[in-house]
């Protein structure tokens, strides 16, 4: 069979559809990358009403109150004092299912968090994973149609799940956290949340350092089997906002200590491997968790409706003190996520209650557009620079410059001392109990047996062998004893 091209919506070759143009290997992307915007905005709007990704969610109101100094790190006002409290609003998800799938199923949960400070919100956008599947945006709308239901069965399809993993390597670290027992949390509220991409924090002396958010669940990590996982969707396919929302009704708020480990910007031009890869973590021994504050739950919404299906996240929503690493994954969000919700939700979006800014008002130039409310005065300009005192820029910048270099074009990611695909996976495995183990390699096996495909099982049963002997051995027996039987 004669391999077709692949081409761009207007019929021109790709050249390269692993990897997005950026600024130097290790650069930020360049807007000039008209394969990658094509296919994140063509990609953003495949589905309406619902969201892409994380169409199943909950949300509730709450506020984050600062419990230790950080300000040797960030100029944030948010956290600028002990003591001092900034309103929230979170939204938790599963990210595969449409609107109307079960709460307790085995995939990563959306745990994004909107601070409404007196610098205008900020919007952490994070799972309940430290790591992803992917490193680079590009293949985002291709892994994701994997994972979503095949165009002629209507069902999730192992041969196109794996399909995909058996030619994304980098993917072995996050299956190991899929397919073990975190896999499927009890609840929203026991589980913890982290912000898996690599931030940068400024302080106000101009110092640059960068940052992983880890929020650790105070109600304690609680999981389910996939065999308890199936009898609480049969029961009830909501349970984990029934359990939400009836929590915080009887008083009982949920709470999470957020930690952050921080690396500073020449540490990072050295690390030993890349720390903007948001397949991996930073090894705590490398970096220790420093405690922030406590996010505190306490009010459920009135509409689900109006503050949970229309709230919008959005990760270039930054404040002063804090902003964009080049993490690639990183990266390609600050466009696709504010591009989804201008299509989704119109680009007014802002204007909702639940999106505008609470602790101060929004002064812009924006005007007119599918559901204008902000009209302003008789007099009033919409344009600027003007010279009647409208609106204009603020001093300083708010976050330190990050330096580029090299040519323009599709890189992969830069070259580091150890930087492969598997030696977290194996990492990870090598911690887990004995029984721990066992159920791992039976969740991969019921899944990796069902492919029909001989090539996709061996490509995948390589990444396994590649992480840790004893993992590749295992995962190769059970699928072997269960495509005998």
């Amino acid at each position: 069979m004669t391999q077709r091209v692949l081409t761009t919506e207007s019929g021109a070759p790709v050249a390269d559809n692993q990897n997005s143009a950026t600024a130097g290997v290790g650069g930020p992307l360049l807007l000039q990358d008209q394969h990658l915007l094509e296919k994140l905005a063509r990609f953003n709007r495949e589905r309406i009403p619902e969201r892409v990704v994380h169409a199943r969610g909950s949300g509730a109101h709450g506020y984050f109150e600062v419990t230790d100094d950080v300000t040797g790190f960030t100029k944030a006002d948010f956290l600028s004092a002990v003591g001092k409290r900034t309103e929230t609003f979170i939204r938790f998800s599963t990210v595969a299912d449409s609107l109307g799938g079960a709460d307790a199923v085995r995939d990563p949960r959306g745990f994004a968090l909107k601070f409404y400070t007196e610098e205008g919100n900020y919007d952490l956008v994070g799972n309940n994973t430290p790591v992803f599947f992917i490193k680079d945006p590009i293949k985002f709308p291709d892994f994701i149609h994997s994972q979503k239901r095949d165009p002629f069965t209507g069902k999730q399809e192992p041969d196109n799940v794996w399909d995909f993993w058996a030619h994304s390597p980098e993917s072995t670290h996050q299956i190991t956290w899929l397919m073990g027992d975190r896999g499927i949390p009890a609840s929203y509220r026991h589980m913890n949340g982290y912000g898996s991409h690599t931030y940068q924090w400024t302080n106000a002396e101009g110092d640059a350092f960068f940052v992983k958010y880890h929020f650790k669940t105070n109600q304690g990590i609680r999981c389910l089997s996939s065999e308890q996982a199936a009898e609480v969707v049969g029961s009830d396919a909501n349970s984990h906002q029934t359990d939400l929302l009836q929590a915080i009704e009887r008083g009982v708020n949920p709470s999470w200590t957020l930690y952050v480990q921080v690396m500073s910007a020449a540490e990072a031009a050295d690390y030993r491997f890349n720390p903007f890869d948001l397949t991996k973590v930073w090894p705590h021994a490398d970096h220790p968790l420093q405690r922030v504050g406590r996010l505190v739950l306490d009010r459920n919404p009135e509409n689900v409706f109006a503050e949970v299906e229309q709230a919008a996240f959005s990760p270039n929503n930054f404040v002063p003190g804090i902003g964009p690493s080049p993490d690639k994954m990183l990266q390609g969000r600050l466009f696709a996520y504010a591009d989804a919700h201008r299509y989704r939700l119109g680009v007014n979006h802002t204007l909702l209650p639940v999106n505008a800014p609470k602790a101060t008002t929004a002064q812009n130039y924006g005007r007119d557009g599918i559901m204008a409310t902000r009209n302003g005065s008789r007099h009033e300009k919409n344009y600027e620079p003007n010279s009647y005192a409208g609106p204009a820029q603020s001093d300083g910048a708010q976050s330190a410059p990050l330096a580029v270099q090299g040519w323009t074009g599709t890189h992969a990611a830069p070259a580091h001392v150890k930087d492969d695909d598997f030696f977290q996976a194996g990492e990870l495995f090598r911690l887990m109990s004995e029984d721990e183990k066992q159920r791992l390699v039976a969740n991969i096996a019921g899944g990796l047996s069902q492919v029909g495909r001989d090539d996709v099982i061996e490509k995948n049963l390589a990444h396994f062998h590649a992480a840790d002997a004893d993992y590749g051995k295992r995962v190769e027996e059970a699928v072997r004893a269960l495509r005998e039987d």
